[in-house]
């Protein structure tokens, strides 16, 4: 499917949700950058696999066992081939990204001490801040942050000048949850790598919008979460390097992660499974596995051509709205705009968006200090998908002059 031949009307009839009404009205979901909807493909491979093949995996010598097994096993090995990873072995189930930040924060982050540095930036997610932060409580270690600009871009001569060999640690996001900034990763990764830090990419808001190829982007750690590329919810992705992974410990202990266990002392199984104690999200596999052929089947890069132009249009008319200032425009985004309209409010004005059947996020976004930057509370943020059409950017433009209205 090309980008001149992207069928918007087709995608979105995949999308059982997308005929539904909220409030009488049709529903506009401009909030896929939160959590993304899930097409008939991915709901259909869930039930099938609830109807015939659900048992515990890996521990079972009998066929429905093995049928399970086989799903969830093929369903690391799809994604492999997504990330283009060398190995299943570099692939490892979580619950989702920040689970999978956690889990290098708390196995790999055991070796710092006073005198390291994890250096991450202004705009990240929550999730790719407090773990960092409690490590660093616990080890001694500094966290330094790299500022950003009022554009909402990333000083990277002021990124490339906080790293050090002091710096065991680059984190950072591809794309900004709350602005929408498309971040230089490239050029960060080969400054990190010039001092001899690991790098860990939060890719949340990027694999469902872009090609991700973790052999060429040279990567240490690369976080996902299924939820947000069309698959189910409490289901995460951590790529590691085979060679950092395999020196890391476990980072819980139970079922299906040892190779022996006596009270005097365990050990552990082989990768990745040293790292997923306890029954998985077997189902959840089956999902993403599903979802990843159902965005390849409409072409990342027709997708992602499609949410730019979305992206134009939305900017262009948004600007146009009396009273109202985008928050973040970088010369590089993603289909995310965040705004906030003169004194309304983003929670009120979420409110009134929603009895106008149109449905975005108001709030911080879990990234408060970027609010703190910009001096905002809170903004109200429209994000897109695959299945976001002008119709949704029509009706967002209305509903803002209906909120215009209420409140003069």
């Amino acid at each position: 499917m090309t980008a001149q031949g992207y069928d918007v009307a087709r995608v979105r009839a995949d999308f059982p949700i997308l005929a539904t009404t909220v409030r009488g009205k049709r529903l506009a979901f401009l909030d896929t950058a939160a959590s993304s909807q899930r097409p008939q493909a991915v709901i259909d491979a869930m039930a099938h696999y609830e109807r015939t093949s659900h048992a515990n995996v890996h521990r079972g010598v009998y066929e429905l066992s093995q049928k399970a097994t086989d799903a969830f096993e093929g369903a690391r090995e799809r994604i492999r081939r997504f990330l283009n990873a060398a190995s299943v072995r570099e692939i490892v189930f979580t619950r989702g990204t920040t689970e999978s930040i956690n889990l290098v924060a708390q196995s790999w982050g055991r070796r710092l001490g006073p005198g390291d540095e994890i250096l991450i930036t202004w705009m990240e997610h929550h999730a790719n801040i407090v773990p960092w932060q409690m490590l660093c409580e616990r080890t001694g270690a500094m966290l330094r942050v790299t500022p950003i600009d009022l554009r909402g871009e990333l000083d990277v001569a002021a990124f490339e000048a906080l790293l050090s060999p002091r710096t065991k640690l680059v984190a950072f996001t591809q794309i900004s949850n709350s602005l929408g900034t498309v971040l230089p990763v490239e050029r960060l990764l080969a400054a990190a790598k010039r001092v001899g830090a690991l790098t860990l990419i939060d890719g949340a808001q990027a694999v469902a919008h872009q090609r991700i190829d973790v052999r060429a982007l040279d990567c240490d750690f690369y976080v996902f979460s299924s939820h947000k590329l069309y698959g189910p919810t409490g289901l995460g992705v951590l790529y590691a390097r085979e060679a950092v992974l395999a020196d890391m410990p476990p980072w819980q202990g139970g079922g299906d992660m040892i190779r022996t266990v006596t009270f005097s002392g365990s050990t552990w199984t082989e990768l990745p499974h040293r790292f997923e104690a306890g029954t998985p999200h077997i189902s959840g596999a089956v999902g993403l596995a599903t979802a990843i052929d159902y965005l390849e089947s409409l072409g990342i890069d027709a997708v992602h051509a499609h949410e730019q132009r979305l992206l134009a249009r939305a900017t262009q008319a948004l600007r146009a709205v009396p009273g109202l200032r985008i928050v973040g425009e970088a010369a590089h985004k993603a289909g995310v705009i965040s705004f906030v309209l003169e004194d309304v409010h983003p929670h009120d004005l979420g409110t009134i968006l929603d009895a106008e059947g149109v449905a975005v996020r108001t709030g911080h976004h879990c990234a408060m200090p970027v609010m703190d930057f910009f001096d905002v509370p809170a903004t109200a943020r429209a994000s897109f998908g695959c299945y976001s059409d002008d119709a949704d950017i029509d009706q967002l433009v209305t509903a803002l002059g209906h909120a215009r209205e209420v409140f003069g």
